[in-house]
């Protein structure tokens, strides 16, 4: 099968922990890569955010590719021209996306694939603009699955002034939901969102984002650790992750420290707004430590030296940083929302609390922390849920085959019309 992923502002080669670098690139780069090892030509469209970025980049690493057609069973990145060549915060980027899909065009008439599978809404609008130029083998619009990865009202709802989304996302998403063959949504939460905009049930189908369970495992290097209790949270310094939730909860936690890693890297730490608002939420406390940028391969070291690992957003589309808490043997407290009410097994593999409650997320750390026999059984109960429904592998082959019924459907629904006809 030959498949484009598009993913406009979420690079699978970008460096993670910035403001708009987090769990899409994890989830395009991981899935991109698991498809191509079950055999299919895999390549994923980005927007080029810098003039030195060769053209096109093996996923595997190694030097640019000379042609422009993808590697048999093989994923590449293929950068497209679409505004400036430097990085532009992903809600400026809707003037660019009549560019993008024009370049998308111009490239699928080279390389057809046989589906096209959006990630993000921008990159839905995309897909949708560049298929429309373009007509299949057989006369048919290439098919496009599409996952959001957020929705615009659910982000509107949360943090009404403070989104910053163009006006027209909604709106742009409800069409998206209406028009692309499949949906794929990550959670069951956001089913009933999707139902809201327009989606078709019979379109729908949950297929949830993965673990790198041969990365994210119990066994391994550790990061050094003090006699403290460690809690640990990770992710992007941006407000609605509820970091500044956990350090409130902590506070009243004399024995706990806690260590934050996301954002910028460490030695420009000093100049992000959001880290500065961390601290002063934190005082002068010497438990609380932000640890900047921590690179990908670092991370399950740092797990692994965390008793617990919390995880706190108002909302959240998914939440990978839970599985990959219980892929390496650390029990989890996360707030009740999004695909965390999905993966976390209150009782088994760790805690669920109401967002926005700091008391609420202390209790649970309390809790826990007074019950070295329980974190020991969530954590083995962790793993075995992360690696029996959450591995690449399984996330890769439940989405090969909902790109086959959408093939099939649209393959059903041409015979049914010639016989009309």
């Amino acid at each position: 099968m030959k498949i484009a992923m598009i993913s406009e502002h979420a690079s699978p080669l970008a460096r993670l922990g910035e403001v708009d670098a987090g769990g899409q690139n994890v989830h395009v780069a991981a899935l991109s890569m698991a498809l191509a090892a079950r055999g299919h030509q895999v390549v994923v469209y980005t927007r080029r955010d810098d003039p030195d970025l060769p053209d096109r980049v093996p996923m595997t690493g190694g030097a640019e590719l000379p042609d422009r057609l993808p590697l048999a069973g093989g994923a590449v990145v293929e950068h497209i021209a679409a505004g400036p060549a430097r990085p532009v915060p992903k809600d400026e980027l809707l003037p660019h996306m009549e560019a993008f899909a024009a370049q998308l065009c111009r490239r699928w008439r080279l390389w057809q694939p046989d589906i096209v599978h959006g990630h993000f809404w921008m990159s839905g609008l995309a897909a949708l603009s560049a298929v429309a130029a373009l007509e299949g083998p057989d006369g048919a619009p290439i098919p496009v699955a599409q996952t959001f990865h957020a929705l615009g009202s659910v982000k509107r709802r949360w943090q009404p002034a403070a989104d910053t989304s163009p006006a027209e996302r909604v709106g742009i998403e409800r069409r998206i939901a209406r028009s692309a063959s499949r949906i794929i949504a990550t959670c069951s939460e956001e089913v009933a969102e999707l139902r809201r905009l327009g989606a078709a049930e019979s379109a729908l189908d949950v297929i949830p984002c993965g673990v790198d369970t041969a990365l994210f495992t119990p066994d391994g290097s550790t990061e050094p650790r003090t006699s403290r209790f460690r809690i640990l949270c990770i992710g992007r310094l941006v407000p609605r992750k509820g970091v500044d939730d956990v350090i409130r909860a902590v506070a009243g936690l004399p024995e706990v420290e806690l260590l934050i890693a996301g954002g910028p890297a460490a030695d420009r730490l000093a100049d992000d707004p959001e880290a500065a608002r961390l601290r002063s939420v934190a005082g002068d406390s010497a438990r609380v430590r932000l640890l900047g940028q921590v690179a990908h391969d670092r991370l399950p070291g740092l797990i692994r030296s965390a008793d617990l690992v919390v995880s706190a957003p108002w909302y959240e589309p998914f939440g990978i940083v839970p599985l990959e808490a219980m892929a390496c043997g650390v029990p989890v407290v996360a707030t009740a929302v999004g695909g965390m009410l999905d993966t976390v097994l209150p009782g088994r593999t760790g805690l669920l609390v109401p967002p926005k409650d700091p008391a609420a997320i202390r209790a649970a750390i309390g809790h826990l922390l007074a019950e070295p026999g329980t974190r020991r059984a969530m954590a083995e109960a962790g793993v075995r849920r992360a690696r029996a429904s959450y591995g690449w592998d399984a996330i890769a082959l439940a989405t090969e085959r909902s790109y086959q019924r959408t093939l099939d459907a649209g393959q059903a629904s041409r015979i049914a019309l010639g016989a009309a006809r």
